[in-house]
């Protein structure tokens, strides 16, 4: 059978879909962190020779982005011609291929094919304590990445099949959870043998050239669609601009063409905390907005981000130069992915829906568990309310674009691994988001702690900027924490690190409702109705904002 037969490639691209899937269920399975085998805050892929992502995985869009731009990072230290079989490498340092921060451990192994390397098979997953100045390893005070945690710098983990004993020592020495830590590595590890083990079936059944060859019209697949999809908008230069929390100012230039699709991020603010991103997450940031602009039908492949350019000015915020602090990177990633939508539905009405909570909403409590006296430690990203719009309610209680196809921890898994009461899980009752096509609701969960001197440490952006409106709808609400004392005082956070919670205390956890889309006068009776009677709105707010209570009277 030829090499180029269609028909055969179309089985070998799916193939390589399904065993990413598979690795991906086998290291979930494994895990002994609920952040991976709950929330599902991991990836896998696999990926060309030199590192082009050949198949996505199931999980986090923004933790496939990641993969092969670890393993170029990789091979920037490991020249090709010096990988052997049964090498496997680690690295979760964000300058030197790791690209997010330390607690997002990257796996690698190349696959073979005789003695060439045909494929890679990679992972990454979020492991909830590297070491660092608190537990959890996520300081908003952090100013300095050896705040964060132990670094591995791209290292060799197994050296052709034999492990690497003194680097595990080192990684489980520098843990409050080592056995978490032990148990979550080793699922990563069986992810990636199960990845190798089904590309050799493929490279048996097919052989290495039919293979590759099968690859590269996969990622030409991608490139001309994204290259089609780019032929039909409007060439131009379009600018934006946009007001965060703290009052800076983040922009934006994108610059279409026919062939080309450029972001220009420089002019941005200087680098400062641990609100940083480097310069590879801040690319993929774009290429998730690029992708769901131009094809969200198709391959998430390396050839679909071809026509993508990404210009980065070193020492910014967008690209945060050693050795600048990256622990809250996912707030500046985010607030760049939603940005890029934002400016494009400006400059493209009628096409992106309203704001969404954009935020991973990252929360982190533990202390001494009061059932056990084992140190714990909870790290949750939260869910919350997309934006209206034309024709459609924004969906309730999602996570963002960003962070793709993940779940909140169910509240039976908390109270069960972790020294907290969750007293209630429910929609956000808040007012905002209203319109013809409201947004969708965002959550307030209560944690209620169960023993002294725990503590909470928690990223929030759109704490004071709140999801916006299109075409008259209302802007939603905000994300933010409030921390109801048992001698009666509340307190409000949207960024903190290690403050004291005590017996009794109340963790109030708020995430946004989503934008509306258009007028709110002209939303139909039956839907504030409904919305009455489900309990997203009140009458006195119906009778505010759309002049009616709809159908119930009164």
């Amino acid at each position: 059978m030829s090499k180029h037969d269609p028909v055969t490639f179309d089985i070998i691209q799916n193939a390589l879909e399904a065993i990413a899937d598979e690795m991906f269920v086998a290291q979930r399975k494994a895990s002994m962190s609920a952040i991976i085998y709950e929330v599902l805050d991991l990836s896998s892929s696999i990926l060309d020779p030199v590192g082009d992502i050949a198949a996505a995985g199931a999980g986090i869009p923004a933790f496939i982005g990641v993969l092969d731009k670890a393993v170029k990072g990789i091979l920037k230290k490991f020249p090709l011609e010096s990988v052997r079989p049964g090498d496997l490498y680690a690295s979760n340092d964000p300058y030197y291929g790791g690209v997010t921060h330390l607690n997002d451990m990257v796996l690698a192994a190349p696959v073979f094919a005789g003695d060439r390397i045909v494929a890679w098979v990679a992972n990454i997953a979020h492991w909830n304590d590297v070491g660092g100045n608190v537990p959890g390893s996520m300081s908003a005070d952090a100013t300095e990445i050896f705040q964060e945690g132990v670094r591995i710098p791209a290292i060799k983990l197994f050296d052709q099949g034999v492990p690497n004993q003194a680097v595990f020592d080192i990684l489980y020495v520098n843990t409050r959870l080592p056995d978490f830590l032990k148990g979550d590595l080793w699922a990563g590890i069986a992810g990636l043998r199960i990845g190798e083990r089904r590309v050799q079936e493929l490279l048996a059944k097919y052989g290495a050239d039919t293979y590759l060859a099968a690859v590269a019209d996969y990622m030409d697949l991608g490139e001309r669609r994204a290259l089609a999809a780019l032929k039909l908008m409007p060439a131009g230069t379009y600018d934006y601009s946009e007001t965060q929390d703290d009052g800076a100012v983040h922009n934006i230039r994108l610059v279409i063409t026919p062939e080309k699709f450029t972001v220009d991020l420089r002019g941005n603010p200087k680098q400062a905390g641990s609100k940083n991103s480097s310069r590879e997450g801040s690319e993929i940031a774009l290429q998730l907005a690029f992708k769901d602009f131009t094809d969200p039908d198709g391959p998430g492949n390396g050839g679909c981000f071809r026509p993508l350019e990404v210009i980065t000015e070193p020492g910014t915020i967008f690209h945060v130069g050693e050795p600048g602090a990256p622990g809250y990177y996912s707030e500046v990633e985010i607030r760049l992915f939603d940005m890029t939508l934002r400016a494009l539905a400006h400059h493209f009405g009628g096409i992106v829906p309203a704001g969404n909570f954009a935020s991973i909403c990252g929360t982190v409590m533990g202390g001494k568990h009061p059932d056990t006296g084992r140190h714990y430690t909870i790290v949750e990203p939260q869910v919350g309310g997309w934006g209206g719009w034309d024709g459609n309610d924004g969906n309730s209680g999602q996570f963002s674009g960003f962070h793709g196809e993940t779940f909140n921890c169910p509240a039976e898994i908390a109270e069960a691994r972790y020294g907290m009461f969750v007293d209630q899980v429910a929609l956000n009752a808040e007012p905002g988001g209203e319109g013809q096509w409201r947004g969708g609701k965002g959550i307030e969960v209560h944690y209620r702690v169960r023993g002294d001197n725990n503590f909470l440490s928690l990223g929030y952006t759109r704490s004071t900027m709140p999801p916006w409106g299109v075409g008259g709808g209302l802007d939603g609400s905000l994300n933010y924490v409030e921390l109801r004392r048992t001698d009666g005082r509340n307190e409000r956070y949207s960024f903190a690190t290690n403050v004291v919670v005590n017996t009794g205390d109340v963790i109030r956890i708020v995430t946004a409702n989503g934008g509306g889309y258009g007028e709110p006068k002209a939303r139909s009776s039956d839907a504030i109705a409904r919305d009455i009677r489900d309990g997203y709105l009140t009458r006195e707010r119906a009778l505010e904002v759309y002049g009616t209570e709809g159908k119930l009277g009164g």
